[in-house]
């Protein structure tokens, strides 16, 4: 658009773009969009007046409310966008001004004022110096010029009601020059009120306009008439600044937008009835023409434009202000949270001076002047969804005083102004949400965690609750069996190897690490575990494992462990697997000494945006106790290790015993180790009853399974699985090829791919000193040294190069008194192995239909 229909549009007087609508789409076009556009930003309304009203409004306007709402990322990225859309039309403003007066005391009549690029320039720093002045005062005095202004404008507009019945119908010559230096002359006239005028300018007209020789449409003509009503935000960017934001914000939008709005209907009435459409198209200035005092005009375009400048720069550094002061940006942004002692925001404001200055030395802005509008409505649809989300989370202290609200508004608000984005300027738009984009990357990688609260895990807890009350556990089936964890953990100094390798085995289920604090609650003061959760969780993030925490206080690590093997979990997401470390004497290594992550030299050397719940470095060394030379488990007794084993499988939970953890490598966030070195070593016969041959059992199948599930994993999924099958190759018959080619089907039927190895084991029967084979779930069956020993000598020749090795874990013996030898045996077995997981698993996993 030309500069003659700069100031019409971007002073922001509402009489002034009405010629211009009402030419081209007719009166009832023009209501029609006036109706659609206050209802759009009225929707945006209702999301300002119930956030307002919501709690403390500090300064920033917009962008706190977003922040607050949505997050640093989103509220930073939006309050940047909303403050260099302020700037800008700082800047338009400024122009628009300038404009106006060159075209009074520029003309060719009144050549009091020379023109120029380079006058255009001093003319508009001079307008923008006024500006900086006043608001380098502070808010009370641009409180008072804008009450003046607001003074003078009301008189303007009764000036041109007065003048429609005051002023005689007249004609008028209008000149313009067309191509080719050719001057085109039009008669208009102004015909006061008549029927006929009003029946003429009932419907649209859409021709040339002149300022842009385009050809005007509905849509052209909106995106103008939109433009004019993007101001809605002037108030509550000033939120700093107000005693009572919560009750002047709504009250002072809504009392504004139904102003103009009234305004607006009177105006398009007033013309359609009074100025045919001649004089409407081709004249934007013709109210001084027939105005009583033409000045009347004049002043109130300047004072309108002034006014819109002064808005336009307070708020663009209210909202820099507030974005300085939560750090986002880091350096270049940290003088603008500097004020002078009654509160002023002085660096934001020369900060906004400046860019504004860049500008104006733009000269033309009318191409702009649609990003302007574009980046309004972006903040328009964030403040909807910054509603919205309040209002679907659901959140108990989500009670706004403002009611006239609900999803429907917001939802409506936010479609309506991304509409409104890509019917006012399609390319500007997609710009828009792209720099949104990266400007969200940019702070998501960079902006600390902040204290407000993130909407987000309230709209998580929403969903996830919902969808666990539709989780149903008389639904499962076995064929969507995945192991959900348990893992018991002591120390996690001598546990995170376990940990990390845990984490590989979940298969996308329920992970969550338990521990027993040994105590009681009426001979404490208040319940010691949950100062505990903040270093747990940290150490979950250090490690970068996706489990949950639980903590309990028991006077028994036994009774705690069923307590959580009980509770732990929701519906159908429970454990169904618990995990254990060994039960030995042997000296485990230190981890927290051995990660980087944990070692002494990262103390203090945080990531930039990493923030820690109040729990750093050193304070998490120090919650968990160092590994003593021998940590022998004194606050555990045999029994009640075995005990625990035994809980679990009455309780019909798969168990697992993880031995020599610590020395397993590659399980690291940062850990380079080549997956396809590594072997997956299964022995799914029971070593402990040497008369068994069953390969097929459930303790079996389950072990089979878990190799898979591992063998799945990101960091094993190269790695090679290896099934070892003992055999009495000595026997007569030859049942064993037998087996083997059973076993070998029953691997296709589960699609798993692993090597079959076989492995005799006549000399190891044979040290067994008893001849009764049978197994007995009463009664253990006693074992000698010798057939121990000869089990651990067969898997050391075996598997001594293997990664991790999988067992079968006998059932316990059902009385405490045979605990100790129980162990004994297990300890034997597994003796210099390496990482071994000893596995009893009870419920069927396996399946083999589709």
């Amino acid at each position: 658009m030309s500069g003659e229909r700069t100031p019409l549009i971007t002073s922001g007087v509402c009489e002034l773009c009405m010629w211009f609508v009402v030419g081209h789409a007719g009166l009832l076009q023009g209501l029609l969009m006036v109706v659609v556009a206050y209802i759009i930003i009225s929707l945006t309304i209702l999301s300002i007046c119930a956030i307002s009203t919501n709690g403390a409004i500090q300064g920033g306007g917009a962008y706190f409310m977003i922040s607050r709402s949505l997050g640093p990322e989103f509220g930073g990225s939006i309050g940047l966008m909303f403050f260099l859309a302020k700037v800008f039309a700082c800047g338009e403003y400024v122009l628009g001004l300038v404009e106006a007066i060159l075209d009074v005391f520029g003309s060719d009549s009144v050549q009091v004022l020379p023109q120029g690029y380079w006058y255009t320039v001093l003319y508009s720093s001079v307008v923008l110096l006024l500006c900086l002045l006043v608001c380098l005062v502070g808010a009370h005095i641009y409180s008072r010029t804008a009450f003046v202004i607001l003074l003078v404008v009301t008189i303007s507009l009764l000036s041109i009601f007065i003048s429609s019945v005051a002023v005689k119908p007249r004609d008028f010559v209008i000149t313009h020059k067309g191509s080719g230096n050719q001057t085109l002359r039009y008669n208009a006239s102004y015909t006061g009120f008549s029927a006929t005028t009003l029946r003429n300018n009932l419907g649209s007209g859409y021709s040339l306009d002149y300022s842009t020789n385009s050809v005007m449409s509905f849509a052209t003509v909106f995106a103008v008439m939109f433009t004019s009503c993007t101001g809605i935000m002037a108030g509550a960017n000033m939120s700093g600044e107000l005693k009572t934001p919560s009750v002047s914000i709504p009250k002072g939008t809504i009392v504004a937008v139904l102003y103009t709005f009234t305004v607006y209907v009177l105006l398009f009435i007033l013309v359609s009835a009074t100025c045919d459409r001649t004089l409407l198209i081709q004249d934007y200035g013709f109210l001084q023409r027939i105005n009583i005092w033409p000045p009347f005009v004049t002043v109130g375009i300047y004072c309108a434009s002034l006014s819109a400048a002064m808005c336009a720069m307070i708020g663009a550094s209210r909202i820099l202000h507030a974005l300085a002061l939560d750090q986002l940006f880091g350096l270049p942004l940290a003088p603008a949270a500097i004020t002078s002692s009654s509160g002023n925001p002085w660096v934001a404001v020369l900060y906004t001076w400046g860019l504004a200055q860049c500008v104006v030395f733009a000269g033309e802005l009318n191409a702009v002047a649609s990003l302007v509008t574009v980046f309004y409505l972006l903040a328009y649809a964030a403040v909807d969804l910054a509603c919205l989300a309040l209002e679907w989370a659901s959140a108990p202290n989500f009670r706004p005083t403002f009611q006239l609200f609900s999803w429907h508004t917001c939802l409506l608000g936010i479609l309506s102004c991304l509409v409104m984005m890509f019917v006012i300027n399609p390319v500007y738009s997609s710009g828009s949400v792209v720099l949104l984009l990266l400007l969200l990357l940019f702070l998501h990688y960079r902006s600390p965690t902040s204290s407000w609260g993130y909407i987000s895990q309230a709209l998580i807890f929403h969903q996830v609750r919902k969808y666990l009350l539709m989780l149903d556990v008389r639904k499962e089936h076995v064929k969507f069996w995945r192991p959900q964890v348990l893992l018991m953990v002591a120390n996690p100094r001598s546990s995170c190897q376990l940990i990390l390798f845990v984490n590989q085995l979940k298969k996308g289920g329920l992970y969550v690490l338990g521990h027993v604090q040994l105590g009681d609650l009426d001979s404490l003061p208040s319940d010691p575990v949950q100062q505990q959760y903040n270093f747990w969780l940290s150490l979950v993030d250090k490690l970068g494992v996706k489990a949950f925490v639980d903590l309990t206080l028991s006077q028994s690590v036994r009774q705690g462990t069923q307590h959580l093997l009980r509770i732990t979990g929701l519906g159908g997401m429970k454990p169904n697997t618990l995990i254990l470390g060994f039960y030995d004497s042997c000296t485990p290594e230190d981890f927290f000494l051995q990660d980087t992550a944990f070692c002494d030299s990262s103390i203090g050397q945080s990531k930039v945006g990493e923030y820690n719940f109040g729990v750093d470095l050193p304070s998490l060394q120090a919650h968990f106790p160092p590994v003593r030379h021998v940590e022998s488990p004194r606050w555990l007794s045999p029994e009640e290790y075995v005990g625990i084993i035994s809980d679990a499988i009455k309780m019909n939970k798969n168990v697992c015993l993880g031995r020599y953890f610590f020395q397993l490598e590659g399980e690291g966030k940062d850990s380079k180790v080549d997956g396809s070195e590594r072997t997956i070593d299964v022995w799914p016969l029971n070593l402990l009853q040497p008369g068994s041959r069953d390969y097929q059992d459930v303790c079996s199948l389950f072990l089979l399974q878990m190799a898979c599930v591992l063998n799945m994993s990101n960091k094993w999924r190269h790695a090679r699985m290896r099934i070892f099958l003992n055999v009495a190759t000595e026997s007569s018959d030859q049942g064993w090829v037998v087996n083997e080619e059973t076993f070998r089907e029953l691997l296709r039927k589960l699609r798993i791919r692993a090597s079959i190895k076989i492995v005799p084991w006549d000399l190891v029967v044979q040290q067994h000193a008893q001849q009764d084979m049978e197994y007995s779930p009463e009664k253990t069956q006693p074992l000698s040294e010798g057939f121990l020993s000869a089990v651990n000598s067969m898997l050391m020749e075996n598997s001594s190069q293997a990664a991790v090795r999988f067992l079968y874990l006998p059932r316990p013996p059902a009385h405490h008194t045979q605990a100790q030898q129980y162990i004994s045996q297990l300890e034997s077995v597994t003796n210099g192995l390496g990482p071994t997981l000893l596995i009893h698993g009870v419920t069927p996993v396996t399946y083999t239909d589709l």
